[in-house]
């Protein structure tokens, strides 16, 4: 058997005694499950760590494998220099999985490396791992970082490991390193969200029963808004343990700082072919696109008629000729956004009414958000079906001149200077203060944010 075990462990600087001064003890649950894991890792004997860390170097759209012949790494932005470690690369592997990822169409490779410095996601479990007696000289590792991708390619990457290993014969343990939620305490670094807890809560129940198509499934909304480090690293964890009995044991949890910090120990016990949890999440996003269809509205409809017309025949549809009033008889501007894997895939409207009707402004802008939105590719037709659908149809623009009067869950906001004109949606994620929303729709004007600006604040009808 190639893949020894797998572990999910935290990276907190503070844990280290040389950056923590005393502080440590208020997580040495932590401490303590993470020597009981660097003692097992050390007693399998592996040949080859495969870490992967949120703080590596990191693409939205590839897996950067880190080159080379070997690594240093130190903490120095912790005020800790003296903690300075040295690791070899396996650079059979690093090139095999290279070449078969991109053989099996996922984007993976060395290039782009600007820092080989080790960061110090992969610098804490190294250095519980040196406490433990790992020979340095007589293991070697793949420090891998995380992407912007979907969670079936994640998941898919880590199934490309685990073949890669088994063609190369080597005996392999994998360490995912990645913190939980960052907004679990109002007096924490990062402030408080409800989601945080939810987060953590979910993710350590995920992970210590092995669910990973929950894990694989978890709401992108609620995983964003609790500021979360580690799941990616957890997703492609799963793909390596692709088809196998899985015991997992919950070592330790913590959330001392306001920081989520969980250990989980995953034993290996054989094979077992239900473990298909790529056929398992292929088939749910199948389920939940069709139930997606089957709840849109008329005016979600016709954005999805518009833009799979355009994208499989590069001609603008038609309207179709059973249209509600509201669509025909009525002007008005209108958004259509697109999301794919919970992310934004393209945003375009208009702030007035530019066509004879709302149908045929909801026509023209699904064509533009799949193809002219100037920050990302068009749309494919591979794409269609992960598709999630938004239209904002804009209420009339209303002056103001205090800010007082916007709230962003509310309203819609527009900033203008000059010629400059920005506008930002109400209730979008991530985006939880007035300020913030001035700031944004300000950035995309090309207004600086000393810049004073003309005030509007509009109400948006969202369809989903």
């Amino acid at each position: 058997m190639s893949i020894l075990g797998a572990a999910v462990v935290p990276h907190p600087p503070i844990i280290l005694p040389e950056v923590g001064h005393g502080e440590e003890q208020k997580i040495s649950a932590t401490a303590k499950a993470y020597k009981e894991v660097s003692r097992r890792i050390v007693a399998l004997a592996p040949d080859t760590i495969i870490i992967t860390s949120p703080h590596s170097i990191l693409y939205a759209d590839y897996f950067h494998i880190s080159p080379g012949e070997a690594a240093t790494g130190n903490m120095a932005q912790f005020r800790a220099p003296q903690v300075a470690l040295a690791i070899n690369y396996d650079t059979e592997f690093v090139m095999k999985l290279s070449n078969s990822a991109m053989a099996a169409d996922v984007p993976a490779g060395t290039l782009g490396e600007r820092n080989s410095s080790l960061d110090h996601g992969t610098m804490i479990p190294l250095r519980f791992l040196q406490e433990a007696g790992l020979d340095f000289n007589h293991v070697k590792f793949l420090r891998i970082g995380l992407s912007g991708m979907s969670a079936a390619l994640h998941y898919k990457f880590g199934q490309t490991i685990a073949r890669v290993a088994d063609e190369l014969g080597r005996k392999i343990f994998f360490i995912a390193s990645g913190d939980l939620s960052h907004k679990l305490k109002s007096d924490g670094p990062y402030g408080f969200v409800e989601e945080g807890p939810q987060f953590d809560s979910q993710v350590m129940e995920n992970l210590g029963g092995a669910n990973f198509l929950q894990l694989l499934t978890m709401d992108n909304a609620m995983c964003n808004r609790a500021a979360e480090c580690g799941l990616r690293s957890f997703w492609i964890m799963a793909g390596a343990l692709d088809r196998k009995a899985i015991r997992a044991e919950k070592l330790s949890y913590e959330g001392t700082f306001g920081v989520g910090y969980g250990i989980v120990y995953f034993n290996i016990d054989g094979d077992d072919a239900g473990r298909n949890f790529a056929y398992q999440l292929a088939k749910f996003k199948k389920y939940e696109a069709e139930k997606r269809k089957a709840n849109e509205d008329a005016f979600v409809k016709l954005a999805r008629y518009s833009l799979e017309t355009f994208v499989k025949t590069r001609k603008p549809a038609t309207l179709p000729a059973d249209l509600p009033e509201e669509l025909i008889n009525r002007r008005a501007g209108a958004f259509v956004s697109l999301h794919k894997d919970g992310n934004l895939r393209g945003c375009i409207g208009t702030i007035m009414a530019t066509q004879d009707n709302l149908a045929e402004e909801i026509l023209q802008n699904a064509i533009s958000a799949c193809s002219k939105d100037p920050r990302f590719e068009p749309v494919t037709i591979d794409e269609l079906d992960a598709l999630e659908y938004s239209v904002d149809v804009l209420g009339e623009p209303e002056r103001i001149f205090d800010v007082k009067d916007l709230n962003v869950k509310r309203y819609g906001v527009i900033v203008e200077n000059g010629a400059r004109r920005g506008l930002l949606l109400p209730d979008l994620e991530g985006v939880d203060t007035v300020a913030e929303q001035i700031a944004i729709a300000k950035r995309k004007a090309g207004i600086r944010p000393e810049e004073k600006v003309a005030l509007w604040r509009f109400e948006v009808i969202r369809h989903h």
